[in-house]
């Protein structure tokens, strides 16, 4: 039997297969072709009559025919699908109940470690499926389990609800296309920053969980190794660690409508500017030349009476030109 996944009885099933090989049915032709009683096969065609699979030829006749497969199965199929999203996160729940039980008992379970590039990449589309509340990220330069291209669970994420903040490492950055990625990032939701070092990968889903790699970089093929570290005392430092960088990390923005009075572009130039990356890579990203890059920071600074860069960003600062 193959519809049990959407509530069906295998009964039911079977009842209603007869049903629809027969197009007009009356409960003991159907008895016949199922095997079972009629007074059973009765009582099915009642309750598929209830359930919007089958309908009456006539309201004073017991007899049958089917309703199309699409329009009858697709409520069912909603009600499997939004029960099954349920018991996943039931699961999930269950899972988090045992590891924190677990934990208690046995201290050593406070940190977990996960070996291997591909087991890393899934327990971070996991954190991020079961994410409720926000994450946290430390993204550096290079990459352990994946590039952040490929973190299509983040768009997911954002879709329902969950608040990203993202700190990028300068060097990552000006990595070829990675500016255009972080846009795509700001678009959809995320809060990103940048700060020119960072001092290790790091992601923390809802405040309760983080995870981390234990080695920065792997010689002679060895597998990455990394750390699921639960709520505790070490976690709470991971936490701090990533609020004290991100307070000092400077805005990511992209043109927008709220531009004050920057053109559409100056206040994307700005914000890299600011974060440190280097004018060829914001030529790049801006699609112009490093000479024209050059020629728009100073005209910014005579529009504010900047005579270095640093003065520009401070006036920049100072007149919210750039805000998460």
């Amino acid at each position: 039997m193959m519809l049990e996944a959407i509530g069906l009885t295998g009964d039911q099933e079977r009842v209603y297969r007869a049903v629809l090989t027969t197009h007009r049915a009356r409960p003991e032709v159907v008895a016949e072709r199922t095997g079972l009683g009629t007074a059973a096969v009765t009582a099915v065609l009642s309750s598929l009559h209830d359930l919007g699979l089958l309908s009456k030829a006539a309201p004073d006749r017991p007899e049958y025919t089917p309703v199309p497969p699409d329009a009858a199965f697709g409520p069912l199929l909603l009600r499997g699908q939004e029960a099954l999203e349920t018991a996943r996160g039931s699961v999930a729940d269950l899972v988090e109940q045992y590891r924190d039980t677990t934990r208690r008992r046995d201290s050593a379970r406070l940190v977990e470690v996960i070996t291997g590039a591909a087991a890393i990449r899934q327990q971070v589309m996991n954190l991020q499926l079961t994410a409720r509340g926000d994450l946290r990220w430390f993204c550096r330069a290079g990459h352990v389990a994946m590039p952040s291209a490929d973190n299509t669970e983040e768009f997911e994420a954002l879709a329902r609800g969950v608040t990203y903040r993202v700190l990028y490492e300068t060097a990552l950055v000006e990595e070829p296309g990675m500016i255009a990625d972080i846009e795509r990032g700001v678009r959809h939701g995320e809060v990103a920053r940048a700060t020119a070092h960072l001092p290790i990968r790091l992601m923390i889903a809802d405040g309760v969980v983080a995870l981390c790699p234990l080695v920065q970089h792997t010689e002679n093929g060895d597998e990455p190794t990394a750390a699921l570290v639960h709520d505790s005392s070490l976690l709470a430092a991971l936490i701090a660690l990533f609020e004290a960088y991100w307070e000092r990390g400077s805005p990511l923005v992209f043109d927008d409508d709220d531009t004050g009075h920057l053109a559409d572009d100056e206040r994307q130039l700005l914000a890299l500017l600011v974060a440190g990356v280097t004018d060829k890579a914001v030529a790049t990203a801006l699609k112009v030349s490093q000479r024209t890059v050059q020629r728009r920071i100073q005209d910014l600074m005579r529009r504010v009476n900047a005579d270095t860069r640093m003065q520009l960003a401070w006036e920049a600062s100072k007149r919210n030109w750039l805000t998460d």
